[in-house]
């Protein structure tokens, strides 16, 4: 199983293009059709937040993806060069106050859909985040 390192667009077309290829590397490292989907919308929602609230559209910053298939299972890290941001200081979308926002469950999913999940700032600036998801034997 082979470490893959790659560079993207802060684009929405370069979203498609990752949640595509986690996808297919997910399949090929043993997942189930439910946990591929599962770990296709959590990248999905994790590059989204890279695109448009890390890099902010800016075609001259871009977004890093990495995928670490094992027997284990599967880590995906995404980073984007924007100013970062604090996981700490979102709004819980679970308060009353907040069930009726349009926006603000993305990173709810992803927890719920994903083993592991990690916010750092990423080393040259920007926000990284890491996903992992075990294989069920």
């Amino acid at each position: 199983m082979e470490r893959q390192q790659l560079t993207l667009d802060s684009t929405l077309e370069s979203v498609d293009e990752a949640e595509a290829i986690v996808i297919r590397e997910a399949e090929k490292t043993g997942f189930e059709e439910d946990d591929q989907q599962q770990i296709g919308m959590a990248v999905r929602e994790c590059m989204v937040n890279a695109v448009v609230h890390g890099n902010r559209y800016n075609r001259k910053k871009k977004v890093h993806l990495e995928l670490e298939p094992s027997n284990e299972g599967l880590t995906v890290v995404i980073g984007d060069e924007g100013d970062g941001f604090d996981v700490n200081a979102l709004p819980d979308p679970l308060l009353p106050e907040n069930l009726m926002r349009q926006s603000g469950r993305g990173l709810l999913l992803v927890r719920a859909f994903m083993d592991e999940f990690h916010v750092q700032p990423r080393t040259g600036g920007g926000t990284e985040v890491r996903l992992t998801k075990t294989l069920t034997k």
